[in-house]
């Protein structure tokens, strides 16, 4: 008998989207529950349930009755679940390393939006270097049939889809100089599974 999955996360796509973007590719079905986010306050859904959470945050996948908790542990196991994690024990290691990548530029992208208005400041001015530093990186680890890792979809891809997708929203431009990433995120695009997930998922802010 299949797993039964349950992901649990605010009304946004944040720290869960890459999950969902991962059982969406590979076509497996999951319950997608959705707590009300506050916008500021903690809303009352939260309130109610952060008390009952392992580690007082989501996102949550419960497998079977088992919780898991941190957004790329969950991602991972989505993967692994799925075969999206590489065919090799080098290929997952590559993918791991693609996604790692990934995961150092969007925390300095948080940083410029969470703390004081000095630490934010000092945060937009170290990005200004970063993000271009880690396209110019991630160009040359990309092939040019749209994957990190190598011939077939992997985490890595939905991963820097998932961060491309959120940056070109503000600028369209973001891989212009960038065509074996512009191919990453076509081939993610063009996944069926992606596609469908995409035109129907709820409206969020981010």
């Amino acid at each position: 008998m299949a797993p039964k999955y349950k992901l649990t996360y605010f009304n946004l796509r944040a720290r869960a989207e890459t999950a969902r973007l991962l059982f969406a590719a590979a076509g497996v079905e999951y319950e997608d529950f959705r707590v009300e986010f506050g916008g500021g306050p903690p809303s009352e859904q939260w309130k109610e349930l952060k008390p009952k959470t392992p580690m007082g945050q989501l996102p949550l996948l419960e497998v079977d009755g088992v919780t898991l908790c941190q957004s790329m542990s969950i991602a991972r196991f989505v993967a692994r679940e799925t075969g999206l994690d590489g065919k090799t024990s080098l290929e997952k290691a590559q993918a791991d390393m693609i996604v790692d990548a990934v995961e150092e530029t969007l925390n300095k992208i948080y940083a410029t939006m969470f703390g004081t208005d000095e630490s934010k400041a000092q945060a937009k001015k170290v990005l200004e270097t970063a993000v271009p530093e880690f396209l110019k990186n991630m160009e040359k680890l990309a092939g040019p049939d749209g994957h990190f890792v190598g011939d077939s979809l992997t985490w890595a891809d939905v991963r820097f889809f998932d961060l491309a997708s959120e940056m070109m929203a503000k600028h369209a431009d973001l891989l212009e100089n960038f065509p074996n990433l512009t191919k990453v995120v076509d081939t993610v695009k063009a996944n069926s599974g992606v596609a469908k997930w995409i035109a129907k998922r709820p409206e969020t802010p981010f």
